[in-house]
């Protein structure tokens, strides 16, 4: 069985820094495309980062302050987050695209989720 396992999150003064990792683990032949998605109380979850080989995208309200990164040897996404701001506060949810054996399609799987609080 495919699991994706969050760790990282928690309670960070406003400026401060956090990595969040996410961790792909059980039986499957590959992993495609990773990403971090985030979702505040009473709004809709949205899109952070993305990550596929070397290429990666973010969104206007992260660039220049979120690095996404992978270990492909590990199974493992990364979200670097810096200048973090009170509107970051949210429950981050890794996602990913991995295929269980050759000839088989990719399937989205999700993460359990993990809090991320910016706050003095």
């Amino acid at each position: 069985q495919v699991q994706l396992v969050e760790s990282g999150g928690g309670l960070v003064q406003p400026g401060g820094s956090l990595r969040l990792s996410c961790a792909a683990s059980g039986s499957f032949e590959s992993v495609n495309t990773m990403r971090w998605y985030r979702q505040a109380p009473g709004k809709q979850r949205e899109l952070v980062a993305s990550v596929l080989r070397d290429y990666t995208n973010y969104a206007d309200s992260v660039k220049g302050r979120f690095t996404i990164s992978r270990d492909n040897a590990k199974n493992t996404a990364y979200l670097q987050m810096n200048s973090l701001k009170p509107e970051d506060t949210a429950v981050y949810y890794c996602n990913a695209d991995i295929r269980l054996a050759e000839g088989h399609v990719y399937t989205t799987y999700w993460g359990q989720g993990t809090q991320v609080t910016v706050s003095s």
